[in-house]
């Protein structure tokens, strides 16, 4: 019963977020709104449904209420509460576009004063009808309106509080018109209808804190998606979603040993200048759909997307074993898959990849108002490098001696490029060939 009593044990140790609280009072907010609207087009159903009797069948109206229903005793009721519920509506509307919450007493107050419209309904039929007839008729089942719309309030207390006025409101009907204080049977009977009344509401309340618990569950998921949507990019695949969902990754910045990527599609530019641009477009995006899909098999992922390239990592922000060996095989798959694409395309693109492996500093950077998951440091710089040494040595596919280390004797087929002048470095590097 923890959870009944608002923010449990769970929750503080969880740390939701400020968004998470305020994406679920908006949701419990509209809850609240279909609840009041509910509400309205009840009582004005019910209210068209007695007119009709009136007039259709009057003689039987009068012989019920013995001649005593007047028109003004319905509006008295009707018309009110409906006035009532429509300014209810209306704070909060308001409070809702101010993005605050309605205060609790006001909830309750609200409570009360709404479960109290049959009451005074019942003491008007009883002035119609007499204390025993209106007692038995259908009046005291309005109350089961309220406690059934009560669980759109999604508060167990609320909907408990609801079913309790009601069951007291009723039995204080029942024992303050009774006509024979002396008949005892009769005051059982009318407090065993309260405390239908009252289970009545303690089990509305437990179906509405079901339906916030899953209602909090389902701004959670969609939170923490959102949170990693806006981190890593929508080029994330679901299945890395998930995983960074259930592993709880941390975002803020650690060093890291990562395999670095880089792709780039040759005198991409150049071909672009001669088609259309959604002819650009869907070129591109048919050679990433297929290139990107590759990397999720191995475990990358993409960080950026550079124009016609993108920058790709392996072992951050998931941890990833042998985040060369990844690396590698998802070059030499990718490097395949576009020859393929080649051959059945009258646009051909020659790929370039370069892959460095070293530590990085990887986290979250950026704005309070947005961040980004990157990752910086040489490594990175090198491995941009590498990826433009392409075009001078006419490969597809070059590796630093850092990743054919790591390699070891699954790189038989590399072969050296000797000591490489490196823009922006001041010694030659090292450079292989794959592919």
């Amino acid at each position: 019963m923890e959870g009944f009593w608002g923010k449990g044990k769970n929750d503080q140790d969880t740390g939701v977020s400020a968004d998470f609280q305020r994406a679920l009072m908006q949701e419990v907010m509209k809850t609240e709104l279909l609840r009041i609207k509910a509400l309205i087009g009840t009582m004005i159903l019910l209210f068209a449904i007695i007119w009709t009797v009136y007039f259709l069948a009057p003689e039987k109206v009068n012989q019920l209420w013995h001649g005593n229903l007047k028109p003004h005793y319905l509006y008295s009721v009707i018309v009110p509460f409906i006035l009532f519920e429509l300014w209810v509506h209306g704070s909060i509307t308001r409070h809702m576009r101010q993005g605050r919450d309605l205060p609790l007493i006001r909830r309750y107050l609200g409570v009360l004063i709404e479960t109290s419209m049959p009451t005074v309904a019942l003491a008007l039929h009883i002035n119609m009808m007499g204390s025993a007839a209106a007692l038995g008729f259908v009046v005291p089942m309005t109350y089961f309106i309220f406690i059934i719309l009560s669980t759109l309030r999604l508060d167990f207390w609320l909907s408990t509080f609801t079913g309790f006025v009601a069951a007291a409101e009723l039995l204080a009907m029942a024992i303050f018109y009774h006509p024979d204080p002396n008949q005892e049977v009769s005051v059982l009977y009318h407090a065993g209808r309260s405390l239908i009344l009252l289970v009545g509401g303690v089990l509305a309340g437990a179906v509405g804190h079901q339906l916030r618990r899953q209602f909090e569950a389902s701004i959670k998921a969609a939170t923490a998606r959102d949170r990693i949507t806006n981190l890593f990019g929508q080029h994330v695949s679901p299945q890395v979603v998930e995983r960074l969902m259930a592993e709880g990754t941390r975002t803020d910045s650690d060093i890291r040993r990562v395999a670095v990527m880089f792709v780039d599609f040759r005198s991409f530019t150049a071909g672009a200048r001669t088609r259309t641009p959604q002819e650009v477009v869907d070129r591109l995006d048919g050679a990433f759909a297929v290139l990107v899909e590759i990397l999720d098999r191995h475990g990358g992922i993409v960080n950026k997307f550079l124009g016609d390239g993108f920058l790709a990592l392996f072992g951050a922000p998931l941890h990833a074993p042998d985040p060369a060996h990844r690396a590698v095989a998802a070059a030499r798959e990718m490097l395949e898959a576009n020859s393929r694409i080649n051959e059945e395309t009258s646009w051909p693109l020659r790929i370039g990849i370069g892959i460095h492996i070293g530590e990085v500093v990887a986290g979250s950077i950026g704005s309070p108002r947005r961040k980004e998951y990157t990752v910086i440091g040489d490594t990175v710089n090198f491995a941009s490098r590498l990826e433009a040494l392409n075009k001078d040595f006419n490969s597809q596919f070059l590796i630093s001696e850092a990743v054919r280390e790591a390699l070891g004797e699954a790189c038989g087929d590399a072969v050296s490029l000797g000591e490489v002048e490196v823009r922006g470095y001041e010694r030659p590097m090292a450079v292989w060939q794959l592919g």
